[in-house]
């Protein structure tokens, strides 16, 4: 007789069905994992052995083997303990076989019998829905998996405690979800004197979803307004809030199974590798990419970053995914995040100030900025350049608008966008005018006559590439919104090309 308990090895945020084949044989006494274990799979063995000694139980004299099917997939995590404990408890006729059928079981084993928590439990208790089985899983990441809906939920605190629940003696309490995380709080965008053009950016970036470059020297505020564009963006819808919940839960950075509607918003620091920023590493973690989904990636400090690590971001950037190929499989993970970096003109940073700047000006500046490839550099939609603020605009009294004024004409251009997705049957909601691509470009961003006149001698006199033009018709498209007007029209692509440092004389 063979034991079988079903569990799920994890590919991105997709599960595999893994089949957990428990069979104990005579021969010397024995206990050994098959099916491609990793390191951490293979020492269940030892975390089985002491906590089954820890409630009194002994493994039988027996050759077992454990089986981890299909066995061409490496198994990756240590997930894999409890179900393997279940398994021998099936053998040995302490758990019954029919009912622990209608489960997936995950979870860690500590050396006494406690069950510890595990990453990926989310992702497991929708794959346990679509599955129409339940979930068994260590009580402190139970409320995460009540997020998955209609589903039996089984969270025991210990090993013991689940035996007795199968023996009729104890009953476990289904767990409720774990309530929504508190709303961020963010910097509020009244708080920066100056910088008028910069903020209209910053506004017209989240207005539409928009990638953003910001240049200028140090102390000009670049960091600080970057800072503030999550307080303009509007919380995630559900659909969105479940997506970015699995990626963290994959991650391990659910904590306490909350999920959040506030918007991501990563800063890794400019030394970080291509598997930090884009995924990878011994178990293909999700990188700061997809960690970033439906939120903001900023990147500050862009130059100092290798160059191989910031075109790795090209291919992520257009298509919403960040993808870690490995030796026996490839692992995808959604990436649709918004990019906004900031970075000095120079390695001194004083390119623009002759009384501050280095010796080898200009120079030093055409050298420093050329460690972007023109390929990313065209990935912006918005690149400006912000100037420091004077002392004069320093010493006035703040008076500028609060992020929540911001934030209100935000979220009435993104209604607008999710109304033109809609309507046009794309079977997706939320999304932004930086997405705006085939039919629906041609149909909605196309300017008036005069507009097109100048996009077409900008494009001319400018040498755009097909992206750039299509991205500075996206912005326009933007713009038009802010104004809730229904037409793009000439001075929506003049202040257009301007954000893309872009200027046609006839513009004015």
């Amino acid at each position: 007789m063979v034991a079988r308990v079903r569990t799920v090895a994890f590919q991105g945020v997709d599960t595999l069905d893994i089949d957990v084949q428990v069979h104990m044989g005579n021969g010397l006494p024995a206990f050994s994992i098959v099916g491609l274990p990793a390191k951490a799979v293979d020492e269940s063995k030892d975390r089985v052995r002491a906590a089954l000694s820890a409630l009194g139980l002994a493994l039988p004299p027996q050759r077992i083997t454990v089986n981890l099917a299909p066995a061409d997939v490496t198994k990756e995590g240590s997930h894999y303990d409890l179900p393997i404990a279940v398994g021998i408890l099936v053998q040995m006729g302490v758990l019954p076989a029919e009912e622990i059928a209608g489960y997936l079981v995950l979870g860690e084993l500590a050396l006494d019998g406690q069950l510890t928590e595990v990453s990926g439990i989310l992702p497991a208790a929708l794959g346990a829905v679509s599955r129409g089985v339940g979930i068994i899983c260590p009580e402190r990441v139970g409320p995460e998996a009540a997020w998955a809906g209609d589903l039996d939920v089984l969270a025991p605190r210990t090993l013991l405690a689940l035996i007795n629940h199968f023996k009729g003696s104890q009953v476990l309490t289904p767990p409720e979800p774990a309530g929504a995380e508190a709303p961020g709080l963010f910097p509020d965008l009244a708080d920066v004197k100056g910088q008028e053009s910069a903020k209209r950016a910053l506004e017209i970036a989240a207005a539409g979803g928009h990638n953003l470059l910001m240049t200028g020297p140090p102390g000009a505020g670049k960091s600080m307004l970057a800072a503030r564009l999550p307080g303009l963006l509007p919380p995630l819808d559900a659909r969105e809030a479940l997506e970015v919940s699995m990626v963290r839960s994959v991650a391990g950075d659910l904590k306490g199974g909350r999920i959040s509607r506030v918007r991501p918003y990563r800063d890794p620091h400019h030394s970080s590798s291509i598997p930090a920023l884009v995924g990878g590493g011994l178990k293909a973690r999700p990188g700061e990419v997809s960690l970033a989904h439906c939120g903001v990636l900023f990147l500050d400090e862009l130059a100092e970053f290798p160059r191989t690590v910031l075109d790795s971001l090209r291919q992520s950037i257009e298509t919403g995914q960040a993808v870690v190929s490995r030796a026996n499989h490839r692992v995808t993970y959604p990436a649709r995040f918004q990019l906004v970096a900031a970075m000095n003109p120079c390695r001194c940073g004083y390119l623009s100030d002759p009384a501050q700047a280095c010796g080898r000006a200009p120079k030093c500046g055409l050298d420093y900025q050329a460690r972007l490839s023109g390929p990313l550099l065209d990935r912006f939609d918005l690149r400006i350049e912000i100037e420091p603020v004077s002392a004069r605009e320093l010493g006035q009294p703040l008076d500028t608008e609060r992020s929540e004024t911001v934030a209100a004409r935000v979220a009435a251009a993104r209604r607008l966008q999710c109304h033109r997705f809609e309507s046009a049957g794309t079977g997706t909601t939320g999304r932004t005018n930086a997405e705006l691509d085939g039919k629906l470009l041609e149909e909605h961003a196309r300017p008036d006559p005069p507009g097109q006149a100048l996009m077409e001698e900008a494009a001319s006199r400018l040498a755009l590439s097909a992206r750039g033009y299509h991205r500075i018709l996206r912005v326009a498209r933007t713009i038009a919104d802010l104004e809730q007007s229904g037409q793009v029209r000439r001075y929506h692509i003049a202040e257009a090309l301007a954000y893309r440092g872009l200027v046609v004389q006839k513009a004015a």
